[in-house]
């Protein structure tokens, strides 16, 4: 029996500009997996990304209705300790932003400001973060370096090992791999299927490619609305909605 981190509860999203983002979206995301959120632009993957962590209480949204479980607790309750939540629940975005540090001390700013002063555990959690995201063996001799000095790969990579470094169990992406070469999006999703063994993933792919290679489970969204869920490859192979396949088979989008 699949095990279930997240459970989506008839989630809607409407901003104030009057448009609907998300509507009535019920949507389980398992343990232990990559699922995959994929559709045209438009279609509310980032918005519903967005609510998984609380960072669309930061946008001019008018209405949410719904319920978003994690472990059984509705993360959308006004009492959530939103702070907390995004410390269980990280997100690395499109384009990767490194903060004016070093390499270490991108790594480790998220725990010196929740306290750590622990020079051994700050140390250990850098590593452990740098091992996780495939970056370790390029940076090891220069962790005292400016972070901006590294390539746009290994920059992404970074803002995936400085999620890591806080021990999350969520980890949501937006694109990740939108901006980078073939090479650099090959160790990104390498690191993925690495990282599934302890994490639950959400994963916004940049194409329908990249949906395929990584998906363990996929959703299917257009306009705001889910509209089909897979298992594996099936809604690469064998869809079952007529709009999944012409999307699939690039005759929109």
């Amino acid at each position: 029996m699949v095990e279930n981190k997240i459970v989506i509860e008839d989630l809607s999203l409407s901003y104030t500009d009057g448009t609907e983002s998300l509507h009535e979206i019920s949507l389980n995301i398992p343990v232990n997996a990559i699922s995959v959120l994929f559709g045209p632009a438009g279609g509310g993957k980032s918005s519903l990304l967005r609510c998984l962590n609380r960072l669309n209480d930061l946008a001019d949204v008018r209405t949410v209705a719904g319920r978003i479980l994690l472990d059984g607790v509705d993360i959308l309750d006004p009492a959530t300790d939103v702070i907390a939540l995004r410390r269980r629940v990280g997100m690395v975005f499109a384009r990767p932003v490194v903060l004016p540090l070093s390499i270490r001390g991108n790594l480790t700013y998220g725990l010196e400001l929740a306290g750590e002063k622990r020079r051994s555990r700050l140390d250990e959690a850098a590593e452990r973060g740098l091992k996780l995201a495939a970056l370790w063996d390029e940076v090891k001799e220069r962790l005292d370096d400016p972070a901006i000095a590294l390539s746009g790969g290994q920059q992404q990579r970074l803002c995936l090992a400085r999620v890591l470094a806080q021990q999350p169990e969520v980890i949501l992406l937006d694109e990740p791999t939108s901006g980078l070469d073939p090479i650099s999006t090959s160790k990104v999703e390498g690191a993925l299927q690495e990282l599934k063994r302890e994490y639950t993933i959400v994963l916004v792919p940049h194409s329908v490619q990249q949906a395929a290679r990584t998906a363990d489970y996929a959703a299917f969204f257009l306009q705001g609305g889910l509209i089909e869920y897979g298992v594996d490859k099936e809604l690469f192979t064998h869809p079952k909605k007529q709009r999944t396949e012409d999307y699939v088979e690039g005759r929109f989008g």
